[in-house]
């Protein structure tokens, strides 16, 4: 696309903005896979329409405050990267865009006041798990809160796990064939930390030692993609810090988390850590992609055939490129038939904190979404990101399963059954399970995590 923009003009940080705006042509490939223009069916609200808009407001011809509501419309899920032709780096551009705005746009009283409680909470697991806490005894109270207050309270979940720590170290079973460390997340830990003792004992049931480093903390991706620019390097300076060396790779089983950990490059552009961010970002890598490059050891086979539908998450499938390797691990349990469902490439609308920010297109998109898996008629569900559980969830109603619900797992919940035992089956709730002591004796995966 064609543009009078002064890049040398702009911050550091804006420079990634340049490329993509260069690259769009105009095609229209976006238009289908783009979940607000499939929703509002605006042009505006499609990604080339948002490219111009971008484009127009830094060329200086059309007022930020004329363009942000387009922009925030904008769920950052990148399926428009999946289909353009052109190889526009559209992820790049609407977040640094957004980190260029944010101080030059003006806010309304309450979303200024959702955003901060957003920020302040969110990367922060004693603080949400608190957070929460409130937000249910306010519920009572939601239909006389202030707009942007309501989507939180009625987003908080009725009750919470016990608080699950993950360990600083989780041995390999046997001979030990790699050693990694891992992003412990922070909604995810506080709201289903099952996720995290999962992904342990199915990297120590294939030979994978882990390391927890316990000075890291939340990604950034977060505040990073709400314009928070300053909040999110501060939060990914102190990953840079807490991940050493020694090891095979930096694991992530939180699609948004590991999609954002490879974009610190960007975040740092021109900064004194850019070198270390890069050097980082090449080491990470989602736990089902380095599992299917390690080759996992087979699963028992289960007790009876089950069928599977897998979920896309956006930050997995089109912001890092992944979609083959989850569905390898699946299949490669004996027993299980995988099915796809229809519009993989479209977002479900959870989207960090899009559906505090755009609840009616999140409802939408949730919907649509539950109605596609639903369809599959599969008896669970797996997908590879903690927003992406929650939301298919609220929109299938599908807690808890059974009644015709379809249960809805991680991609690492589904493994970790299936190598406890097929007598036990791939639907069964163990959220207390953590080490060896509820893990079925009869199973010869069974790992001893005592003292290291």
């Amino acid at each position: 696309m064609q543009h009078q923009v002064d890049f040398n003009s702009l911050p550091q940080s804006a420079a990634a903005m340049a490329d993509p705006i260069e690259s769009c042509v105009h095609c229209g490939f976006c238009l289908p896979t783009c979940p607000t223009y499939v929703t509002l069916g605006q042009e505006m609200d499609s990604p080339r329409g948002r490219i111009f808009v971008m484009k127009e407001v830094l060329e200086g011809s059309l007022e930020l405050d004329s363009a942000v509501p387009y922009i925030d419309n904008c769920l950052g899920c990148q399926a428009c990267v999946s289909a353009c032709p052109s190889g526009v780096e559209y992820g790049d551009l609407i977040t640094s865009f957004r980190q260029f705005s944010e101080a030059r746009r003006s806010r309304p009283m309450g979303s200024r006041v959702q955003r901060s409680l957003a920020l302040r909470t969110l990367p922060y697991p004693a603080r949400f798990r608190a957070a929460v806490r409130l937000g249910r005894l306010a519920r009572i109270f939601r239909s006389i809160a202030p707009p942007a207050v309501r989507p939180m309270l009625e987003l908080a979940p009725p009750r919470l796990p016990p608080a699950r720590p993950l360990p600083e170290w989780f041995p390999a079973r046997g001979r030990r064939r790699a050693r990694v460390a891992l992003l412990g997340g922070c909604v995810q830990q506080a709201l289903e930390p099952d996720i995290g003792w999962a992904t342990l004992r199915v990297l120590a049931a294939n030979g994978v030692e882990t390391v927890v480093p316990r000075g890291q903390g939340c990604c950034g991706a977060l505040a990073m993609h709400t314009g928070a620019a300053n909040q999110a390097r501060a939060l990914a300076r102190r990953n840079l810090a807490a991940f050493g060396g020694g090891i095979d790779a930096i694991v992530s089983n939180a699609a948004g988390c590991g999609s954002g950990m490879r974009e610190y490059p960007v975040w740092f552009a021109g900064e004194s850590d850019e070198h270390a961010a890069r050097a980082f970002a090449e080491r990470v890598v989602d736990v089902s992609t380095f599992l299917d490059e390690l080759g996992i050891v087979e699963p028992p086979p289960l007790d009876r055939p089950r069928s599977i539908a897998y979920h896309d998450a956006c930050h997995l499938a089109h912001a890092q490129g992944v979609r083959r390797p989850p569905r390898s691990l699946l299949r490669a349990i004996p027993g299980v038939t995988l099915i796809e469902p229809a519009e993989w490439e479209l977002c479900c609308g959870s989207a960090g904190t899009y559906n505090l920010e755009k609840p009616d297109i999140a409802e939408a998109l949730g919907a649509r979404k539950a109605a596609n898996l639903r369809g599959t008629g599969a008896e669970l569900i797996a997908s590879g990101n903690i927003g992406c559980l929650l939301q298919i969830r609220r929109y299938l109603g599908a807690e808890p399963a059974g009644e015709g619900n379809p249960a809805v797992l991680h991609t690492m919940q589904v493994l970790d059954r299936a190598y406890r035992g097929a007598r036990r089956g791939l639907l069964d709730d163990h959220q207390h399970v953590e080490g060896a002591g509820a893990v079925d004796p009869g199973n010869p995966l069974e790992l001893d995590v005592g003292g290291r």
